[in-house]
């Protein structure tokens, strides 16, 4: 299944909001979702599988890159062919 991992860079102390924020967006998808704040250069770990790679990229595209104090995301598409090596 198509799965990305996204990583972003919140502005200064607003990452549980925005963590809020994610879970209120993709609940309403119909994508599997798992978000945590982290330590280190970003923010966020964002890992979301949808059924459709064109869904997948709209999400993070229209959804999740626009939330008003994300400052920066990282996204990272998961090989398919490579995921039951």
């Amino acid at each position: 299944m198509p799965t990305a991992y996204v990583l972003l860079n919140s502005d200064l102390g607003s990452d549980e909001s925005i963590i809020d924020e994610v879970k209120q967006i993709l609940s309403a998808e119909s994508a599997y979702f798992e978000i945590q704040g982290v330590y280190g250069v970003y923010d966020i770990v964002l890992k979301l599988i949808a059924d459709d790679p064109e869904e997948l990229r709209g999400t993070i595209t229209n959804k999740i890159r626009k939330i008003s104090k994300v400052q920066s995301t990282l996204t990272m598409m998961v090989i398919e062919e490579q995921e039951d090596l």
